[in-house]
């Protein structure tokens, strides 16, 4: 590790002494919670159909998401200290962009990185058997495409964050977390959970997309060409606008088209946040240390919105 670069309240060896803790905090738990409103997202679809609500599978579902979730946060670390991304990253804005610095601070070793983040897919396939058995066969497509776009989005060969498909990966990703947990309750596919899940998943890939400025210059030192990295600062910022818009028209739409109920337009006011955001990105896009108040606001919208349309979903029953 070279301490001259380390940043105040990143992992250190010392700090995490305590094996249980390292692992944990490896995985960057902090931000598991949208997975946790994705989840909460895909039962209320459910729930709002009617069906009958299954706690175990909804608890195992929970778990398996946020292991899965964890598995490609410890992967990526892995692929961009390989690519040297993380290492080159001096206008990181810890923890939400730079990865976890485990292995930059000397925490954990590659190899030990690397191992951790297969354990964790190693679990969650084992879990998503037994869940399958219990629910339906169509989870293994929902399981087998959602781990490989969360590898494929750093790892070599394919690297398609890299290759300017980053974004879709992440918005395909987290819509299958929707469509996940509504599956295992229902048992079969209906088009509630993705029409339903669709903002969500956009708001969330928002959140990789104003994460990508503050490591614009390592990304393009390693070669990392998403379209943050491809365009200036000044046009890659509206391209957050253009995501935050397609989330907000998309419900408006589909609620106008009567397949939500009238009140899921309260999840509108779960986007302000992100509204506030843009506006913070258009003006310091060129400016990445200035960008931390924005990020929390895209976190903050991607969330109240997945709470509010959950919460609407179920306490608004279907016709």
């Amino acid at each position: 590790m070279n301490k001259s670069t380390a940043i105040p309240l990143e992992p250190t060896p010392a700090a995490l002494a305590n094996p249980a803790k390292r692992y944990l905090l490896a995985t960057r738990p902090a931000f598991l919670s949208i997975t946790l409103a994705g989840c909460l997202l895909g039962f209320a679809t459910t729930w709002h159909a009617g069906l009958p609500f299954d706690a175990p599978a909804a608890a195992a579902t929970l778990i398996l998401a946020l292991l899965a979730h964890a598995g490609v946060n410890v992967l990526n670390d892995y692929y961009d200290h390989l690519n040297g991304t993380d290492a080159a990253n001096t206008d990181r804005l810890f923890p939400y962009t730079g990865g976890s610095r485990f292995i930059q601070n000397g925490v954990f070793t590659p190899r030990q990185t690397l191992a951790f983040g297969l354990a964790l897919f190693a679990a969650v396939i084992a879990g998503g058997l037994w869940l399958m058995a219990r629910s339906g066969p169509g989870l293994f497509w929902i399981g087998l495409a959602g781990l490989a776009i969360g590898w494929a989005y750093s790892a070599p060969p394919l690297k398609l964050n890299s290759r300017g498909l980053g974004e879709l990966c992440v918005a395909t990703g987290f819509l299958l977390v929707v469509v996940g947990a509504d599956y295992v309750q229902r048992g079969a596919f209906d088009p509630l959970p993705w029409l339903a899940g669709l903002p969500y998943a956009l708001l969330t890939t928002n959140i990789l997309y104003i994460n990508q400025f503050p490591d614009r210059q390592a990304d393009l030192a390693a070669g990392k060409r998403h379209w943050v990295a491809r365009l200036a600062p000044e046009q890659a910022a509206h391209g957050y606008g253009f995501l935050l818009l397609l989330a907000a028209a998309w419900l408006v739409g589909i609620s106008a088209a009567g397949r939500l109920p009238p009140p899921a337009l309260v999840a509108l006011l779960g986007m302000l946040p992100a509204l506030a955001a843009g506006r913070e990105l258009r003006a310091h896009a060129a400016q990445p240390a200035a960008l931390a108040p924005a990020i929390r606001k895209t976190i903050a919208a991607a969330h109240l919105h997945a709470l509010l349309l959950a919460g609407v979903l179920t306490f608004w029953s279907a016709p």
